[in-house]
C-alpha cells in the first residue's frame, strides 16, 4: 500500500492496523532484526481529525481484545510540561510580543527532547501497564519539536514495547537520500531510518 493510497477513513486501513497491532508477531516484536520497535503510521495531513477518530477506535477495540494502549499526544504533553514549570502563561503573553524565531528557540529549549520530553515520556511508560504506545500530535508541535529528535531520544527508553507514531506526512525511502520523515508531505529534512512503515507490515 503506497503512502499516497492511504486514506484514514478507509475501512481497509483500519482493518490492516487492527490486524497488525493485535498480532502476536507485532506485540512480541518479532522479525525486527535488532531494530527498535518503532512503527510509522503515515496519513494525509488534511485527514488529521479522521486519524484521531481512528486512533480512538483502535484503542477501544484493542482494549476489548485485552491489549492496553498508552496514548501520548506530544502537544498535550508539551502543555503539561510548560504548566508544571509554571511558564505556560508567560509563553502565552510572549507569543504576540516577540518574533516567531525567538519564541521557537525558547520552546525548543524548555521542551528539548533529550532533557525534558523523553524523560517525561519515560516516566509515563514506567507508571503505566501497557502493551503498545501510540504517539501523536507530531504536526501540532512543529517546528519547535521535530519528530526525528523525539524518536532518537526515545530509542533507549521505549524499546521494550512497540510504538506506533501517527505521522501527518510520508515516511519515504530512497537509495540517494536514505529514509526521511516528510512532514506535511513538504519538509524533507528529518532523516530517520530506524522505523518501519506499519502499512508495509504483515500479520
Amino acid at each position: 500500500m503506497a503512502t499516497s493510497d492511504i486514506n484514514a477513513c478507509d475501512k481497509q486501513s483500519y482493518d490492516h492496523l487492527l490486524a497488525v497491532i493485535s498480532s502476536e508477531r507485532f506485540l512480541k516484536m518479532q522479525g525486527l532484526g535488532n531494530e527498535v520497535p518503532f512503527f510509522i503510521c503515515p496519513f494525509r495531513p488534511e485527514e488529521v481529525n479522521e486519524m484521531l477518530r481512528l486512533e480512538d477506535q483502535l484503542t477501544k477495540q484493542l482494549k476489548n481484545q485485552g491489549i492496553n494502549v498508552l496514548s501520548i499526544n506530544l502537544y498535550d504533553l508539551s502543555i503539561k510540561l510548560l504548566k508544571e514549570r509554571e511558564i505556560f502563561e508567560q509563553i502565552l503573553e510572549m507569543e504576540s510580543k516577540v518574533a516567531k524565531e525567538k519564541l521557537k528557540e525558547l520552546l525548543q529549549g524548555v521542551l528539548d527532547p533529550e532533557s525534558h520530553l523523553a524523560p517525561a515520556i519515560a516516566k509515563e511508560l514506567d507508571d503505566t501497564d501497557y502493551d503498545v504506545l501510540f504517539l501523536s500530535g507530531v504536526g501540532e508541535v512543529f517546528p519547535y519539536i521535530r519528530s526525528h529528535n523525539v524518536l532518537n531520544n526515545l530509542q533507549s527508553t521505549a524499546k521494550d514495547k512497540p510504538t506506533v507514531i501517527f505521522f501527518p506526512g510520508a515516511y519515504t525511502h530512497s537509495l540517494e537520500s536514505g529514509a526521511s520523515l516528510d512532514l506535511f508531505g513538504r519538509l524533507h529534512d528529518d532523516k530517520y531510518y530506524r522505523a518501519f512503515n506499519i502499512y508495509h507490515c504483515e500479520v
